[in-house]
């Protein structure tokens, strides 16, 4: 029996086939950057006031400036001693003698104060947010956090269906639907009319956007022979680190929200061309008896990578062929299936909740968000080339635990660092960013690597629902904390991170093992490198017969 790991060999384990269909998936990372935290720059809450329209009508015909005719109507909050954002003086301004000349009244500290009557004023510095134009400040700030929630609930709902869809109907099909999908979705959340529906088609965009990222991924992780997965995976996932780098800079000059959505979503549209660019996975053919498509991509890949299949390639066969329906029954009903998916899907949460905090909380430290958000984004680089340095030789779960020990310590102490210490307290924030987001790299490759071939890209997506569970959780775990004691959140993140390094270190270590094909192969791993291994033995006890037939063209015994 032939498999496909046995046909890679000579068809070429990462060729020129495969590297290009990597290039063309890895840009499928960046897009979805703007679309996982955009909200630091699209849902950006700048300083703002209430909104007295007699005081404006003044000063546009007087010419002061936003100072001067600020003081009349804001009072000082005297919890922080700053000028209200929420009340204003209960003044009727037209009675009073105020003019242009004259704007030195009575002691106003006195004056009753009410809530904002007549909405807001903003101190824009150049930037319109969707928090400006639907005024989403003071009593409504918490619908901020229904922006960033709704997204993962559509994660969270379209990961499962497009996962399912993934194993079901192939990896290509759910890949370029999920890209309709973000397309259409994408130009609805821009030309939003009010809230209600942006929110709608903020939940409808995150349906399709994660699970084509991950049926990308599962797809090029299939493709490649087993010693370059884990790099494939930390690459296609570090472009996602470029989106971080090139989304500031979009924000920078792109200075309203929905012309920053168009350009974020434009991307997938693009991507529907990769209908005519890149296969079916081979792997997932073989798993629903569909052989003869699988022997056609396989041939191809290997013209591609001018190699030759000197192999009976109408042999491959997959074992777990007979199972060609993957359910949620088959990732909790056996023993250790069961523990892997607990473990991995709360690696998921935590590694949700505490990357999304720690990036989402650069909107709410006062600082310039640009840089900010650009240095954060560096960081994320040499979480990759540790990943890479250290996976292959450590292996897998003890650098996935210490980044998990590591990002939880960075929070502990960054939270009860003094603001005087300003560029020791950011050292140690990034140091906390590095440790999550090897972790955030490290759960999706080890993911796959756990699960039999016919399940995996459910198995996936099943786990990764935690994930956007944490990502509902996040924004309200950080806006709202944060309004308690600024560093409470680290405090949370701490915890959640120092208890999921404990639970990877339950899992088995994966480096160098083949994708499992079966249950059994999770579920019996010993019996399962004893087959393999007699696989290779039987292999090489026929390759001198095999060298003696190819060496006289005898090509009808082959």
């Amino acid at each position: 029996m032939t498999t496909f790991d046995d046909i890679l060999e000579e068809a070429g384990k990462f060729g020129r086939c495969q590297k290009r269909i990597f290039i063309l998936l890895c840009m499928v990372s960046m897009p979805w950057a703007g679309v996982y935290v955009g909200i630091v720059f699209q849902g950006f809450t700048p300083d703002h006031w209430c909104r007295d329209p007699a005081v404006v009508e003044r000063r546009e015909a007087c010419g002061w400036n936003l100072t001067e005719s600020r003081r009349l109507t804001v009072p000082l909050d005297n919890s922080s001693g700053q000028q209200s954002s929420c009340e204003q003086y209960e003044v009727d301004w037209n009675a009073t003698e105020l003019t242009c000349d004259n704007q030195e009244l009575e002691d106003l500290s006195r004056t009753p104060t009410t809530s904002c009557k007549h909405g807001w004023e903003y101190d824009y510095e150049g930037r319109r947010s969707f928090v400006t134009e639907f005024d989403l400040v003071c009593s409504n700030a918490w619908l901020v956090d229904m922006f960033q929630a709704t997204l993962n609930v559509g994660f969270l709902v379209g990961s499962i269906a497009i996962g399912y869809l993934a194993d079901r109907f192939g990896r290509k099909m759910s890949f370029l639907i999920s890209n309709l999908l973000n397309g259409v979705a994408g130009i609805l959340v821009a030309v939003a009319p009010n809230y209600i529906s942006l929110l709608v088609f903020r939940t409808l965009y995150g349906f399709g956007v994660k699970g084509g990222w991950v049926a990308g991924y599962v797809l090029i992780t299939e493709i490649v022979g087993v010693e370059f997965r884990r790099t494939v995976g930390v690459i296609y996932q570090m472009f996602f680190s470029v989106g971080i780098l090139i989304l500031p800079l979009l924000a920078y000059y792109i200075t309203d929200w929905r012309w920053l959505q168009v350009v974020i979503t434009i991307p997938y549209i693009l991507f529907l061309s990769y209908y005519w660019f890149i296969p079916e996975s081979p792997r997932w053919l073989l798993s629903q008896n569909q052989n003869s498509k699988a022997v056609k991509i396989t041939e191809g890949m290997a013209k591609e990578n001018k190699m030759t299949l000197s192999k009976n390639i109408k042999t491959l066969k997959d074992d777990n062929a007979d199972s060609t329906t993957a359910s949620f029954m088959d990732l909790i009903r056996t023993p250790n299936m069961r523990k892997h998916t607990f473990i991995l899907s709360y690696n998921w949460f935590t590694s949700a909740v505490v990357y999304q905090g720690l990036i989402m909380r650069l909107g709410i430290l006062g600082g310039n968000v640009y840089i900010d958000f650009l240095i954060s984004g560096l960081v994320e680089f040499p979480a990759a080339f540790l990943i890479l340095f250290t996976i292959e030789r450590i292996g897998r779960r003890l650098p996935f635990a210490t980044a998990n020990f590591v990002a939880g310590v960075s929070c502990f102490i960054t939270a009860f660092i003094p603001d005087s210490m300003f560029w020791f307290k950011t050292a140690v924030a990034c140091i906390g960013r590095l440790g999550i987001t090897m972790t955030f790299e490290m759960v999706v490759f080890v993911n796959t690597e756990l699960y039999p071939t016919f399940v995996r890209n459910l198995g996936v997506s099943v786990c990764s629902t935690l994930c956007d569970v944490g990502g509902i959780v996040a924004p309200f775990l950080l806006y709202r904390l944060a309004v308690i004691w600024l560093e409470l959140p680290l405090i949370i993140f701490g915890f959640l991170a120092f208890l999921a390094g404990g639970l990877v270190l339950l899992l088995p270590e994966t480096r160098g093992v083949p994708l499992p094909d079966t249950i059994d192969d999770i579920e019996f791993p010993e019996k399962a490198k004893e087959r393999i291994e007699l696989q290779n033995q039987q292999m090489v006890n026929l390759l001198p017969n095999y060298q003696n037939i190819t060496s006289n063209k005898d090509w009808a015994t082959v």
